[in-house]
């Protein structure tokens, strides 16, 4: 079975990517499992179902979404191979941009669209420069201009991954993206396997409940900011 993560901002068109590419492999004999991460809530499940995916879903609620999606992501392959399917896709949440749900061996996408603004690609991190694919949407609202700065500020940020451009609404690019998911290498299992970066660090009383605010409720991991004035 081959296992893909598919990550990236919110609202970029992650889940049309998916299925567009879904489809056409669909229609060449792949069966495809899909597992969709979230933070509160998730309908695309039902797009998913809609379109003859199996799909399951994990929300992490008040828990990181990476140290959720690691926390799972092994079972997640025990599922697809329950259900026969051939092509595994873990959709991320992906929604702080500093994301690092890629894992070592296993094919990595990463999401963005044009509209985000052309300095974007350099202020994701790990998701998007750690990716072997980055999949570029919303091209047709933008001028070829735009979409050539925007890759090129891709490529400064990644210049080993394979940049593509993708149309969410006709699926153009698809076929594109289909052939590479077929390189993905086969994975039995997780176990043992490393993320390709580690994930945000978090240990304080904020991370297990507290809301108060002040110095005498910040222990553990606090990063504290410098105010110093520049030099002159």
């Amino acid at each position: 079975m081959r296992v893909i993560t598919v990550a990236g901002p919110p609202s970029v068109g992650k889940t049309s990517v998916v299925v567009k590419t879904a489809m056409t492999l669909a229609a060449q004999g792949h069966r495809l499992g899909i597992v969709k991460f979230d933070s509160l809530s998730t309908s695309d499940d039902q797009v998913y179902r809609r379109a003859g995916l199996p799909v399951v879903v994990g929300l992490s609620g008040n828990v990181c979404p990476d140290h959720f999606f690691v926390s799972n992501i092994d079972d997640c392959v025990d599922w697809g191979r329950t259900h026969g399917v051939d092509i595994l896709v873990a959709e991320s949440a992906g929604l702080c941009n500093r994301c690092s749900p890629h894992v070592q061996g296993v094919q990595a996408i990463c999401v963005v669209d044009n509209l985000s603004g052309v300095h974007t690609p350099r202020k994701i991190g790990p998701m998007l420069k750690l990716a072997d694919v980055v999949v570029i949407t919303k091209g047709d609202i933008v001028s070829q201009a735009e979409r050539e700065v925007f890759a090129y500020n891709v490529r400064l940020a990644n210049p080993r991954a394979r940049v593509m451009q993708f149309h969410g609404i006709t699926g153009q690019g698809a076929s594109d993206l289909a052939a590479r998911m077929l390189c993905a290498p086969v994975v039995d299992t997780l176990e043992g396997r490393r993320l390709r970066f580690s994930m945000p660090s978090a240990v304080c009383p904020y991370c297990i409940g507290e809301t108060a605010i002040g110095v005498d409720h910040q222990r553990g991991n606090v990063r504290k900011m410098s105010f110093a004035e520049p030099s002159r």
